[in-house]
Parts: structure tokens; C-alpha cells; sequence
């Protein structure tokens, strides 16, 4: 077991390594639609890349449908892999709507021989996501 301080520094490492490893600006928070985010997530258990909709109900509903008119794009010309869940609950227990890719290997932010697993994947994948997003934002915004 690691105690909250080794575990946040662990945490740090792990994001200063993947930030030297690929140097790039992500889109993330910076989609320029409201409540519309990607998101990198790394814990003791699993690695995902997402679209997060956390905008309120209105909003989600709305974005979740052209998202839903999309998929098809999506899976097949983007991430076969993309998981769609409208009603996605967080830790805290906030409601979200998520479409993810889930790192399908056993790996830990604790453990530093996944690190360049979870890398090469968060790399991979998230470039396939923001194409997407690049490429459909106007109508996902509309």
C-alpha cells in the first residue's frame, strides 16, 4: 500500500513522464462547448480515454443526441472499441454522459511497468478522439 503523499507523487511522475513522452497540447477542457470535455483517466485499476458531457440535463440530452447521430462514425472510421453510456456515474456520485475506450490490460497508476502501456494507449487513443471531435465539432456544437 502507498500512503496519500507516495501515491500523489507516483500520480505526478506518472503525468510529468507521459507529458515529456508525447509533448503535445491536447484539446481536453478546451473543446469550446459547454460542459464538453476529453479526458485522460489513470487510477489503481484501470486507463480510459473519454468524452465527458457534464453540462446540465438540457445540454447533455442535446449534445448526447448528435453524439448518438455519430456513433456509427465513430466505431467505424475512428474507435471500434467506443463505449456509449448515457447515465455514467463518477466516484463523487455525479451523473455524467461518457463515450470511452477502456485500456483492456491489467495496469496501475502504482505500478511503473504499465506506465508505458497506458501511454503509448492514451497517445493512440486520444488522437483517434480529438480527430473525431475536430471533424464533427460543428455539428456535435449546433
Amino acid at each position: 500500500m502507498f500512503s496519500k503523499e507516495e501515491s500523489r507523487l507516483l500520480k505526478q511522475e506518472f503525468w510529468t513522464s507521459f507529458g515529456k513522452s508525447f509533448p503535445r497540447k491536447w484539446i481536453l477542457y478546451d473543446t469550446k462547448i459547454k460542459g464538453l470535455s476529453l479526458k485522460f483517466h489513470f487510477d489503481t485499476k484501470t486507463a480510459l480515454v473519454a468524452l465527458d458531457l457534464e453540462d446540465d440535463l438540457e445540454g447533455r440530452i442535446n449534445h448526447w443526441g448528435k453524439l448518438l447521430a455519430l456513433k456509427s462514425i465513430l466505431k467505424d472510421d475512428f474507435l471500434p472499441e467506443a463505449i456509449f453510456e448515457e447515465e455514467y456515474f463518477l466516484e463523487n456520485g455525479k451523473e455524467i454522459s461518457r463515450v470511452y475506450v477502456l485500456l483492456d490490460a491489467p495496469v496501475s497508476i502504482h505500478n511503473i511497468k504499465s506506465w508505458r502501456i497506458t501511454m503509448e494507449f492514451f497517445n493512440e487513443t486520444m488522437s483517434k478522439l480529438e480527430a473525431f471531435f475536430i471533424e464533427y465539432q460543428d455539428i456535435i456544437r449546433a
